[in-house]
């Protein structure tokens, strides 16, 4: 199909409100989480409604057919991220996602000196499990600089991937606060070469843009539905099958496991292994239907149209007296952190959010980056594909009321 933002809209009946009397919603935090499409909403009913029961364990035709369903999304998702079924772990998000390759692989390869590289840039997410996992097995936690502008300081990297020590080298994909795509056709490569495995934070990558793990080469790449208009409670973990194959289980118990005794249990192959208890059937169900509704708009239509929005939002706030942008590599995602010197971030989302305009405020779980920028807080604005030009505009006109108002 087309690339209509209006078709879009009306896919999504949440938008379809005033946040207050006369002010129609402006949702510009899709950073934080998407909206979700009729289609999702509807086959999380449909399960819900005919289908749902629990996976895996049962003979009956409900349970049947709720395992088709779920196990269709693992399909489905493979697909997409051009990879294979059984390198598709489910988790409940891109948190748990690190939190188990840093314990079923961490626990049992790291040792006192060995070395966990992270960028400047990282998500929380991708930074306190490596934190934990470190403090565990005496490894250490380094990190790569980066420049001003928030493009990775390839120097630094270099003359820290070379150390022979690293034995995970971990970044994000996109920065969930500055917007940077990191090239992963560098560090992936050389990260590789000098003997380390790779994990990509694909939270905000995944949305933005087609993902080939074949083509990124990365050996974990990890992202969460909620992010790809799909619910919550429902991750990935991509990990190639040989990396995959070599791990423990993380958690046991119920579905992943071969056989139990009291003297001992045997565990099932990946990507079951990892996935000990009661899945997330009905998120399934939805993020199936998200996949779908991404793959029917395009992923290079909405990855265009979000390329379109992030310049004419930057060209906009830039103009305005006493704001500043930060985040300016060339090419970046569709995410804008800025700052008003007039005003602090948080009473200028008060101030949008009267206007009906719904922005994230705060450290965005990345304290380290908002410290390396000697910050406590950005504005941040962030599209998805059922933002509008025009509701740029409004963030502008808004953000200059606050300039005004603060003055």
């Amino acid at each position: 199909m087309g690339f209509n933002v209006q078709d879009i809209r009306a896919d999504f009946p949440i938008l379809h409100q005033e946040a207050y009397p006369g002010r129609p919603l402006i949702f510009l935090d899709s950073a934080a989480s998407t909206q979700k499409p009729s289609k999702v909403i509807e086959a999380m009913a449909n399960i819900m409604e005919r289908d749902y029961a629990n996976v895996h364990r049962g003979v009956h035709i409900l349970s049947q057919r709720a395992t088709d369903i779920f196990e269709s999304c693992r399909a489905k998702v493979a697909s997409f991220m051009s990879a294979e079924e059984r390198e598709i772990v489910f988790t409940k998000n891109t948190t748990e996602a690190i939190n188990l390759v840093a314990n079923a692989w961490g626990r049992s390869k790291l040792k006192t000196g060995d070395q966990i590289l992270i960028t400047e840039l990282e998500h929380h997410a991708n930074i306190v499990p490596w934190q934990l996992i470190c403090s565990e097995t005496g490894a250490d936690l380094v990190v790569t600089r980066i420049h001003d502008d928030g493009t990775i300081d390839l120097d630094d990297f270099r003359s820290k991937i070379s150390s022979g020590k690293v034995k995970m080298f971990a970044c994000a994909h996109v920065s969930n606060v500055l917007g940077t795509v990191l090239p992963l056709e560098i560090l992936i490569p050389e990260a590789k070469a000098a003997g380390a495995l790779t994990l990509v934070d694909g939270s905000q990558g995944i949305t933005h843009r087609k993902v080939d793990v074949g083509t990124i080469g990365s050996d974990f790449y990890v992202w969460t539905a909620h992010k790809l208009y799909g619910p919550t409670g429902i991750g990935i973990l991509y990990g190639s099958y040989h990396v995959l194959d070599s791990m423990s289980p993380w958690q046991g118990g119920g579905d992943m496991i071969a056989s139990v005794s009291f003297e001992g249990s045997t565990f099932k192959p990946a990507p079951y292994k990892f996935e000990a208890g009661t899945p997330a059937i009905i998120e399934a169900a939805g993020l199936s239907a998200a996949i779908d509704w991404v793959e029917s708009v395009g992923i290079e239509n909405i990855e265009k149209h979000e390329a379109e929005l992030v310049v004419a939002a930057h060209d906009a706030l830039a103009k305005i007296e006493g704001v500043k942008i930060y985040g300016t590599a060339p090419n970046k995602a569709s995410v804008v952190s800025f700052l008003c010197d007039k005003a602090h971030a948080h009473d200028v989302g008060t101030l949008l959010d009267r206007a009906g305009i719904a922005i994230r405020v705060g450290h965005h779980c990345a304290e380290p980056l908002m410290q390396r920028y000697g910050l406590a807080s950005t504005a941040r604005a962030s599209f998805a594909a059922y933002n509008t030009l025009e509701e740029v505009e409004s963030l502008a006109k808004a953000v200059t009321a606050a300039q005004e108002f603060f003055s």
